[in-house]
């Protein structure tokens, strides 16, 4: 895989990142603060379970942050499979929410992102040039 092709996967990352976990991180705030939008169901019935949406929703769209600036290199690409193998993971265990929520197609439209990016960020890893180690560099 070339370096454009990692560079381009971990730059879609970013956007997807920053798009889903941004405007998930508004809808979360608007239910917490004006009981408003999909998840306002969840939060009115028990309000502090918002800190857990607009943290993942948080972390979600500084990671986008950080993809959209990091060098296309091995660790970025393994942080970036890491962080969708929690977001995907999460999606699944706690399907539920989805469920009640009556967002199914936000549930698996998301999720397969989730998982097709595992695979891609694995992918362009593996061929990425291996970086030198700390204890290298410092020789």
């Amino acid at each position: 895989m070339t370096e454009s092709t990692r560079r381009l996967i971990l730059r879609a990352n970013a956007v997807f990142l920053i798009l889903a976990g941004g405007g998930s991180l508004l809808m979360d705030l608007r239910a917490y603060f004006f009981g408003v939008g999909p998840s306002s169901r969840f939060i009115a019935a028990a309000p502090y379970t918002a800190i857990g949406f607009v943290e993942a929703h948080g972390l979600a769209l500084i990671f986008g942050v950080l993809f959209a600036i990091a060098a296309v290199s091995r660790p970025w690409h393994l942080t970036a499979a890491a962080v969708h193998v929690l977001l995907g993971g999460s999606n699944i265990l706690f399907w539920k929410i989805f469920v009640g929520g009556d967002l199914l197609a936000m549930g698996y439209v998301t999720t397969a992102f989730h998982a097709l990016f595992v695979v891609l960020e694995t992918a362009a890893a593996l061929s990425a040039p291996r970086s030198p180690s700390a204890m290298e560099l410092r020789r």
